[in-house]
């Protein structure tokens, strides 16, 4: 193979936070799925192919004898490494498969009947998937990636694939968890929120979207009535409309969900009352009672999604509702994406014996459970104390940043919104009665600027237009006043 042709069919990135060495396994893998090296020569020698990258020879031995390994390439005594045949027999089943002749387009399947349930086209939150290059990243939900501790996490996950955690959790557990996660969850975040329970009253999923799907698949039908606060978080709805289930919106006011005698017509309600999404407002001691009474005397069930439980800035925290339960009506919801990572995808559900029975009955014939290794990574994080200095941290930096986006949107946005008394992440924000903060979200990204416009969350067809919400989890402090000056800029382009 010419020494040029070589070169750019293996073409390493040096500056590459991966490996050289993983580099070209992955390389030479490439390249012989897509026929580039001959099945009856062999590779260059180690020597050689070192030479002509300009890396060490021992990175390309190590390299080999990795392919060797996972079965790409066979060593034969004094003639050096070949392509493995029987790698070559599943790229030639392939290529015969991709050059099948196409279907005629009478024959291709009619998507619109053959697909009975349709979430595609389903309004929802859009979040930039290059929110990270914006300058001003109001986006509500990520992580400031310069907070997370690499170090810490790093130790876990290597820990975590230790022999003897290794024989912990690599086998299909069924139906269980990690028992050392279920045991930190149970003895060091649930107390804070003043709940205690047993092991076996909690759930751990892939991350709270989970936990609400299959607790509304299990409480809903389609004679069911859901209650979701109104505005409120918007994937409920969707997720409450799968079963077919009648969607019942609640409203909200400055102390969060109303409790009034619309509550019972419902079989089940969503609520966030720790900190209400979007409004940001908390519930009152006494509404969190009246909610609980009105629950036993019109026998409903209350799914409670405390997500960000962990920063709040109240010098009294009030406590989940969950810990008032003392009927076993309240299904408690957590997380560890608004601390850890939302890419984690780790949660976790506290219940009543009965329903975590049946929901983990239920998850089995979905995942069976959630990534044994991930939790484990997590449970060591937790044990080691690391997850209680990232919450101090986080909680230390988020409360600097609410207080600079009061003084900003006060300044630049007068009358605007009130900030958020527990804390958390983010504002939620009234525009001038003729903002369409959809257009304005389009502007705002022409000067690197992103924002949510507030209209998805309510239920209306009609919904206003003038609210949006500002996250500041993720956008660096000193950029918070500027980028609220030049959104003020624009709500009054917008305007004119």
């Amino acid at each position: 193979m010419v020494i040029a042709m070589l070169e750019q069919l293996l073409k390493l990135e040096p500056h590459s936070d991966v490996s050289l060495q993983v580099q070209l396994r992955k390389k030479i893998a490439e390249a012989i799925m897509r026929g580039s090296f001959p099945a009856n020569k062999p590779l260059p020698s180690s020597r050689m192919l070192a030479k002509q990258l300009h890396i060490a020879r021992n990175t390309v031995v190590l390299a080999y004898e990795h392919l060797e390994d996972d079965g790409y390439l066979v060593a034969r005594e004094r003639r050096g490494y070949f392509v493995n045949p029987e790698v070559l027999k599943g790229r030639a089943q392939f290529a015969q498969r991709q050059a099948a002749e196409p279907t005629s387009n009478d024959d291709r399947p009619d998507w619109s009947t053959i697909i009975k349930s349709k979430q595609y086209d389903t309004p929802n939150i859009q979040k930039p998937k290059d929110w990270q290059q914006y300058q001003y990243p109001f986006i509500y939900g990520q992580i400031d990636t310069d907070l997370f501790p690499t170090y810490n996490w790093r130790e876990c996950c290597r820990d975590s694939i230790s022999d003897k955690d290794i024989k912990d959790w690599a086998s299909d557990h069924y139906m269980l968890d990690d028992p050392m996660l279920v045991d930190e969850i149970r003895t060091r975040i649930l107390p804070r929120r003043g709940i205690w329970v047993d092991d076996d009253q909690i759930m751990i999923t892939v991350g709270t979207q989970q936990g609400l799907y299959i607790l509304t698949k299990m409480l809903l039908d389609q004679n069911s009535v859901m209650g979701v606060e109104d505005p409120g978080y918007t994937d409920i709805r969707n997720i409450a409309a799968l079963n077919q289930a009648t969607i019942l919106p609640l409203a909200v006011d400055q102390n969060g969900l109303v409790v009034n005698e619309q509550l019972s017509q419902c079989d089940c309600l969503y609520v966030t009352p720790s900190h209400q999404s979007p409004t940001t407002v908390t519930m009152p001691m006494h509404r969190r009672r009246e909610l609980l009474e009105m629950a036993a005397r019109d026998n409903f069930m209350i799914i409670e999604d405390d997500y960000e439980c962990e920063t709040s800035f109240a010098a009294e925290h009030t406590p989940a509702l969950k810990s008032l339960d003392k009927d076993g009506r309240v299904i408690y919801a957590g997380s560890f994406s608004k601390i850890l990572a939302p890419g984690l995808r780790v949660g976790y559900i506290v219940a009543s014996k009965e329903i975590i029975n049946e929901a983990i009955a239920l998850r089995r014939l979905m995942v069976r459970h959630p990534s044994a290794n991930n939790q484990r990574s997590v449970a060591l994080f937790i044990s080691r104390g690391y997850y209680d200095a990232l919450a101090a941290k986080l909680l230390k930096v988020y409360e600097t940043r609410w207080q600079v986006m009061a003084n900003a949107l006060a300044t630049h946005l007068p009358n605007s919104s009130s900030p958020p008394t527990f804390g958390g992440s983010s504002y939620w924000v009234r525009g001038p009665d003729a903002l369409d903060a959809r257009r304005l979200k389009e502007t705002a990204r022409e000067h690197s600027l992103i924002l949510e416009p507030g209209d998805i969350h309510f239920c209306s067809d009609q919904p206003p237009m003038n609210y949006f919400r500002l996250g500041y989890s993720s956008i660096k402090t000193e950029n918070i006043e500027p980028g609220i000056k030049l959104l003020a800029d624009l709500i009054d382009q917008n305007a004119d």
